[in-house]
């Protein structure tokens, strides 16, 4: 039996082979035109697009490009000319939501498979059997929908790939079907320029149109304004059950805007989750950790298992967005030999390592610093002192210093170091 597919975000080069590198299996992601993305589409041109298409079939591993707006009839013909050269590229799917751009897709490149994006809303086999006869041959499964529909079309028609999202951040519109950001803004959610008004908060007041009374209504202590915002989904604790079912072929992470450790911590933990499941081995206290260490808005296990209506707990009325439990402090360079800082680092400080999928780490200790494994299992780096590329020693190296900074030893490229918050705060902006 084939594993489950890992699917991560890719919002830039970067972030495409930081994914790869802790375990996915395929990433998506686009240039900015006609994605519901379009603020991480524009991190890719069409050249470094085609860049990161070489780059994972060069891994044997995948690229589905995103066309998944909605597009205006003045559009039409910018968007049959970006189909055509988005299928110029060679990705391994195109990710559409509207039945007129399936079709157009089929027209121009009929030798690009076609997956039908969330913005869809399949819930249902009818639905799926329509888009299946128009030549869709993977469906990415409305947020809202059970397991137990995802079971009743795979089971009806089987040939028909099923894709599910398991992590990331959820709207509060059905399937983000909102217009919250276009009225406030200006800003069209369905055309990718949302600008996550429901992740403000908010004053609520009450008027009497009789008596032109307006008066503020005060919340219950303990309870904020974030009225509108949805907590991340995180599905880590149920990927054996969602394995089992035998019936989902991809597993989504959602979050191109999100920071590369985000990537990094996401597709790693998932890669886990799947490869553990087979092993007999799954833990989904581990899994919960490991998650737990990113930026999130509170976690819920939003509808796949319990019926929206069950749900208590897919809100978060206290905070915008927490810190998480770690911050990222360097990322290793290509060399494989300096670190670029991401946070702050101080001689004497011990850091750890979080390494790409697989990695091979030598414990080493020298007048740089050392390299070594805790009695918790985890490895560690500690600096005694800071070099610069060309040997200038520093005190402190701070984020925003360009300077590349010298390891004690090898370490594999896209390593992430990262220290623990004493303090984990939570935080309005986004």
């Amino acid at each position: 039996m084939n594993k489950v597919e890992l699917l991560s975000p890719a919002g830039n080069l970067e972030k495409l082979k930081i994914a790869f590198a802790y375990g996915a299996d395929a990433v998506y992601g686009g240039v900015s035109h006609f994605s519901l993305r379009i603020r991480s589409g524009k991190e890719f041109t069409f050249e470094s697009f085609k860049e990161g298409i070489d780059y994972a079939h060069s891994l044997g591993k995948k690229v589905y490009a995103t066309i998944n707006g909605f597009p205006f009839n003045s559009q039409i013909e910018l968007l049959k000319k970006h189909i055509v050269q988005m299928g110029e590229l060679n990705p391994d799917a195109l990710i559409v939501a509207a039945p007129g751009v399936v079709r157009l897709c089929r027209e121009l490149v009929p030798h690009i498979p076609i997956h039908l994006s969330t913005q869809a809303n399949v819930m249902n086999y009818l639905d799926a059997q329509v888009y299946y006869d128009m030549g869709v041959r993977r469906i990415i499964a409305a947020r809202e929908i059970s397991l137990k529909d995802v079971k009743e079309i795979k089971k009806l028609l089987p040939d028909m790939e099923i894709e599910i999202f398991v992590h990331g951040s959820m709207c509060f519109a059905y399937s983000g079907r909102c217009l919250v950001s276009a009225v406030q803004m200006g800003r069209v959610p369905n055309r990718g320029s949302c600008a996550n008004d429901c992740r403000f908060e908010y004053t609520l007041y009450a008027a009497n149109e009789d008596h032109g009374t307006l008066f503020r209504l005060e919340e219950e202590p303990g309870v904020g304004t974030y009225i509108f915002n949805a907590k991340d989904m995180n599905l880590a604790s149920h990927v054996d059950e969602i394995l089992a079912s035998n019936s989902v072929d991809s597993i989504k992470i959602e979050g191109r805007t999100k920071s590369p450790y985000y990537a990094a911590v996401t597709a790693y933990t998932y890669r886990n989750a799947i490869d553990d499941y087979y092993a007999h081995q799954f833990d989904a206290s581990k899994y919960q950790t490991e998650l737990a260490t990113t930026k999130n808005r509170g976690f819920t296990d939003a509808y796949l298992i319990h019926r929206p209506f069950d749900k208590t707990d897919s809100q978060n009325h206290d905070y915008a967005l927490s810190k998480g439990s770690y911050e990222v402090s360097g990322l290793v360079c290509e060399d494989e030999m300096h670190f670029m800082c991401k946070y702050k680092t101080y001689p004497n400080e011990c850091i750890e390592i979080f390494a790409p999928a697989n990695a091979h780490i030598v414990e080493c200790d020298n007048e740089i610093g050392s390299i070594f494994k805790k009695d918790d299992g985890k490895y560690y780096i500690q600096f005694k002192q800071i070099l610069t590329e060309t040997n200038k020693a520093l005190e402190s190296v701070h984020s925003g210093n360009i300077n590349k900074i010298k390891l004690p030893g090898k370490l594999p490229y896209l390593t992430i170091f990262r220290v623990e918050n004493i303090e984990e705060e939570v935080c309005s902006d986004l």
